[in-house]
């Protein structure tokens, strides 16, 4: 490559702009950028990590990875706000948001790409979820959200049409989250997945899973009080927003009174006041 190709190249926007979310999974966020810098046409790919106030070093990960954008928060404020600092930074036409367990496979991106410019009917795409033996793992879930997750089991590797994929690997054009302004801060960590799979079927649109494309998925089990609470307070922001007020109210007095009468105190603790996980929690 001549020199002036190498700079008429690097006046090209971006084709991808990828944001990771992370907090506090130093190693899984390493995998995963690691995984991205062998992506087919990195020099074309503006990758963004979005630091929810890591205490394990995270967000000094840009010395390994010089080529990589950080944005670094003082603390934790959730996955929603983290998600809209992403795809403000972001200077491609698609976005492509990535939880810190994952990890891409070379052809990921651009595959994932293609099939957004082909179909222009689909407002976003996702890859099939993989666990770490490559069989499916825990991707589609229900509206109104219930916590539930089921392996998606695609009939073919042609992309086939799903109602709510789990955010941890979601392509998405970015006029449709301008077009929207902005993913709805009313959630903190949990909830924000299932708005946007509503609000883009409110759109007639799309989402698209494309078997033929895998990102392996790390996962977890095992959540926090807090973190447990949040999903409840974000279940009951998306019915509010969804089904009306006395939806909302049901499923609000349920976040207080389930953990109550559960002898949940844990999850009582932020259920009753509202706490969700956005920044304002000491």
């Amino acid at each position: 490559m001549t020199p002036q190709q190498k700079s008429e190249q690097e006046k090209q926007p971006p084709r991808v702009s990828v944001a990771v979310v992370s907090h506090n999974r130093l190693e899984m966020l390493r995998r995963c950028l690691e995984s991205l810098e062998k992506c087919e046409g990195r020099d074309r790919l503006q990758i963004i990590v979005v630091d929810n106030g890591s205490s394990d070093g995270s967000a000094e990960l840009d010395a390994d990875f010089p080529r990589t954008q950080f944005i670094r928060l003082p603390k934790n404020f959730g996955l929603t706000k983290a998600l809209n600092l992403g795809w403000r930074a972001a200077d491609a036409e698609y976005v492509f948001f990535l939880h810190d367990d994952t990890e891409v496979e070379p052809a990921t991106v651009v595959r994932l790409a293609e099939v957004l410019d082909s179909h222009p009917e689909a407002a976003a795409v996702c890859p099939l979820l993989v666990d770490g033996e490559g069989r499916p793992a825990a991707q589609l879930g229900h509206l109104p959200p219930d916590g539930e997750w089921a392996p998606a089991q695609p009939p073919g590797v042609e992309p086939v049409p799903v109602v709510y994929p789990r955010g941890a690997a979601l392509m998405m054009r970015v006029l449709l989250i301008k077009a929207i302004r902005q993913i709805d801060e009313r959630y903190g960590q949990f909830g924000s997945d299932a708005d946007l799979a509503t609000q883009i079927r409110k759109g007639s649109k799309k989402i698209l899973l494309v078997p033929a494309v895998r990102v392996r998925h790390h996962g977890r089990d095992a959540y926090t009080a807090f973190e447990r609470a949040d999903f409840l307070l974000g279940r009951a922001v998306f019915l509010g927003k969804y089904q009306g007020f006395g939806a909302g109210l049901q499923a609000r007095l349920a976040a207080v009174f389930g953990p109550l009468f559960g002898f949940r105190f844990g999850e009582l603790k932020y259920t009753l006041p509202g706490q969700k996980i956005d920044g304002t929690q000491v």
